[in-house]
């Protein structure tokens, strides 16, 4: 099949590039607009826009799907199905209509699930144990068409979004070939979602992002790994905002009014409605990533520190 693939950032990129080694032909890439980024938050490009220029694809990058001269360009080059990963805007029936397949996506999780922009963030936030990535024609109700296909995955104890999102990004961009393939053999048809176990995953926000250490350990443990690396857990100290990379619940510690530190020569603890919780790597606003005793060292943290 002719494909266009529709993608942004880095976790589409084992899908374009199983894609480009298959028997299909990728004819164009969809992807956002060059974005601010950076202390400089000069333009840069995408890593799809990247990496399909080395490639030597036609690059579209509409600031709308629905803009008529990108519509008209799709049907130009008519690609016969446009497989996405993480394209990050939402489609317009005008623009699901043009390839003859539809618009297949690969989504971070077990549909109905955690339909939304944050589905491994949300996974890991409600300590689930088991995620996955389903494969569906997109239609215009938010990742709500019919499944084409599915797969699981475990979640791990110490799993960050971030490192769940890299296995799920290489083990679906393997379903989506497979999906393609059935659909181009007539082999494989799509199944309607059940009508329960919906789930919203709302992008998560740095607002969400800051940890209450009035919750549970397990709760402050499970909303860094969520937040790790975006948007990014934090607390403050005095004022001045911390970044936080992931905590570990300390067993037999005492316990610890919630936000109290308690810094010992190789550790940092702090309080929540429970267990203590371990630092792990911190990094105070302005400043580099270091591990907590380090930080903990150069401040000369006395014994009525507490973080909010």
């Amino acid at each position: 099949m002719r494909l266009a693939f529709a993608g942004t950032p880095t976790a589409a990129l084992p899908t374009l590039a199983a894609l480009l080694k298959s028997r299909h032909e990728v004819v164009a890439v969809i992807t956002r607009p060059d974005a601010r980024a950076g202390r400089g938050q000069r333009l840069a490009p995408s890593p799809v826009t990247r990496r399909a220029g080395e490639a030597g694809l036609e690059v579209l990058q509409p600031d709308r799907p629905g803009d008529p001269a990108f519509l008209a360009r799709l049907r130009e080059i008519g690609p016969d199905c446009c497989p996405v990963v993480a394209y990050g805007a939402l489609l317009p029936q005008s623009a699901l209509d043009v390839p003859r397949y539809g618009w297949v996506n690969l989504h971070f999780s077990i549909l109905p699930a955690w339909r939304g922009a944050a589905p491994v963030q949300h996974a890991i936030l409600h300590g689930d144990d088991l995620t996955g990535a389903t494969t569906f024609r997109i239609v215009r109700e938010l990742d709500a068409g019919p499944v084409f296909g599915v797969l699981t995955e475990p979640i791990r104890p110490s799993d960050t979004a971030g490192d769940l999102l890299d296995r799920l990004a290489a083990a679906g961009a393997e379903l989506m070939v497979a999906t393609l393939d059935g659909i181009q053999s007539g082999e494989l048809a799509a199944r309607e979602q059940p009508v329960h176990g919906v789930s919203p995953a709302p992008k998560i926000t740095p607002a969400d992002a800051r940890v209450d250490w009035g919750a549970p350990a397990m709760a402050v443990d499970r909303l860094v790994r969520a937040c790790t690396p975006e948007p990014g857990a934090w607390t403050e100290l005095d004022g001045v905002r911390v970044k936080l990379w992931p905590v570990t619940v300390a067993d037999g510690a005492d316990q610890l009014a919630a936000g109290e530190i308690r810094a010992l020569r190789d550790r940092v603890l702090v309080g929540t409605a429970t267990r203590p919780v371990l630092l792990g790597d911190v990094q105070p606003h302005g400043k580099r990533r270091m591990p907590a005793a380090d930080w903990a060292r150069g401040l000369r943290l006395g014994g009525q520190a507490v973080l909010a």
